[in-house]
């Protein structure tokens, strides 16, 4: 069973939430569909909810969030095995670059999807008028359809319509 919540179309995004769910590689608007089609490139629209991605502008942002994050740790780890054991020379040589280049390519889609879900939820670069479009459409969908007389009690946002 799923935890993913989904804000109704005219409720603003929760941060911490569409970070997450960026951070998992998800769409930050419902969390379910695929937020990458390779491994950097942004899909142009969420497959599920229909949250359109075309327009986000993570650029340097994540690259450099990424070298601070790993730069401290392997500082860190650096001075400590220097510091407190007596390792060898060639064991630095092997393992420091190793693990920097292991970190910083499994750190750098996740991180980028924070940084876009951290967009979406301020509605930065578009996502604020893209989502007051879809909240337009969706309202007019559900008059056409005579939902909304509230006889039915309260329904789900539709997506994508």
């Amino acid at each position: 069973m799923s935890d993913v919540t989904v804000a109704s179309p005219g409720e603003s995004p929760n941060a911490y939430r569409s970070m997450k769910n960026g951070f998992l590689c998800r769409c930050p608007a419902c969390g379910q569909g695929r937020l990458f089609g390779r491994f950097l490139k942004v899909v142009d629209a969420c497959d599920v909810c229909g949250t359109e991605f075309h327009h986000h502008r993570a650029d340097d942002f994540p690259p450099y969030i990424v070298m601070f994050i790993v730069g401290h740790l392997i500082g860190y780890g650096v001075l400590t095995a220097e510091t407190r054991f007596e390792v060898p020379l060639w064991l630095h040589l092997a393992v420091w670059p190793a693990l920097t280049l292991i970190l910083c390519v499994a750190l750098l889609q996740p991180i980028k999807g924070v940084v876009v879900g951290l967009q979406y939820a301020l509605g930065m670069h578009g996502f604020a008028a893209a989502r007051a479009a879809r909240t337009a459409r969706n309202e007019s969908v559900e008059e056409k359809a005579g939902v909304g007389d509230g006889a039915e009690g309260p329904r789900a946002p539709v997506y994508g319509a």
